[in-house]
């Protein structure tokens, strides 16, 4: 546990919602999800929210409201990108950008950080950034575990393997815990 310096968590299907997205407001989080944050929590890792959120750019929702309800959940920090699929940005997951701005800010060894999602995107960037990887099968993870063990990824998605795959955030904290 010592090695570890901080947890990346996805929102969307992840820690609530299913595999869209909500807006905040609008957004449930899964019923134990505050438990297994307060587990994170209480053993001293940092837990920091990773989420791409196009609605921003579009205009739909503000950035700070996606940034006052993952505080809200318990997040030490957010890392959201506000931008479209094809505006070509560098924070954008699969890029591992918003992963290397957290290093930078937070004086992180990413190879000692861990990223939890529910979307391949969410491994890619892990892998990317040389993070521990696990996918939950809770939103979109069941359909992408399935895409994976049926050998339907190719090139470098292909070659991403998760460390664990968890049932759900709940089962993902227990791992970490062991």
């Amino acid at each position: 546990m010592n090695s570890i310096q901080a947890v990346f968590i996805d929102r969307d299907g992840t820690i609530g919602g299913n595999d869209q997205a909500i807006f905040p407001g609008e957004f449930e989080m899964y019923p134990y999800v505050e438990k297994a944050l307060e587990q994170l929590r209480s053993s001293g890792l940092k837990i920091y929210a990773l989420t791409n959120q196009p609605g921003v750019s579009r205009g739909e929702v503000n950035k700070e409201d996606f940034e006052i309800e993952l505080k809200k959940f318990g997040f030490d920090k957010i890392y959201l990108c506000p931008h479209e699929h094809l505006e070509g940005c560098r924070c954008r997951k699969p890029s591992p950008g918003m992963l290397m701005a957290a290093a930078k800010e937070n004086d992180l060894d990413l190879r000692k950080c861990m990223v939890i999602g529910d979307r391949w995107t969410d491994m890619l960037a892990a892998d990317l950034a040389g993070c521990m990887k696990i996918l939950v099968k809770t939103g979109a993870g069941m359909n992408e575990y399935q895409k994976y063990k049926n050998a339907e990824f190719f090139g470098r998605w292909a070659e991403v393997s998760p460390n664990y795959i968890a049932e759900d955030l709940r089962d993902a904290v227990n791992w970490i815990m062991e």
